[in-house]
């Protein structure tokens, strides 16, 4: 078997891929559900209900446990490894995300006061998430995952 073969072929890897996707067209649903607008774009954004990267960490945790083992240290870096991205999601990329938008607010305010010469560049807001989202993502993985190992095993 060719490395390109072993690639494509790694169920852990797509079962990941899978859920990442899920979860990103749940995300574009909603959108369209709660406020009656199509968003294609988001998509490819981070943030937002639900998320993404613990629906992949979900699933490959979810598969690795079913097929190594849960007592296997396969598992347990799959775990800890599961636990620093969903705990960034919602600690670190949260707060960068508020913290920007405050700056942004406080630009706007500054540019109506000083107005000539101050011209600032907005910064990007790349939002974390909240826990309801992570868990909501999370479990979106586990799901991917069981159907991907178990009923499709």
């Amino acid at each position: 078997m060719t490395w390109w073969e072993a690639l494509l072929g790694n169920r852990w890897l797509w079962t990941a891929i899978v859920a990442s996707t899920t979860a990103q067209l749940i995300k574009v649903l909603l959108i369209l559900l709660l406020t009656g607008r199509w968003r294609p774009a988001a998509f490819m954004e981070t943030g937002g209900m639900p998320s993404s990267h613990s629906a992949m960490v979900g699933a490959i945790c979810t598969g690795t446990g079913i097929t190594q083992g849960f007592e296997s240290p396969v598992f347990a870096v799959a775990a800890v490894f599961g636990a620093i991205v969903m705990y960034d999601a919602t600690g670190v990329r949260h707060s960068s995300g508020v913290q920007a938008k405050l700056l942004n607010e406080l630009i706007q305010e500054l540019k109506d006061v000083v107005r000539e010469g101050f011209a600032p560049q907005p910064i990007r807001v790349l939002l974390g998430h909240t826990y309801l989202e992570v868990l909501v993502g999370f479990l979106i993985g586990i799901g991917v995952g069981l159907v991907s190992f178990k009923l499709l095993h």
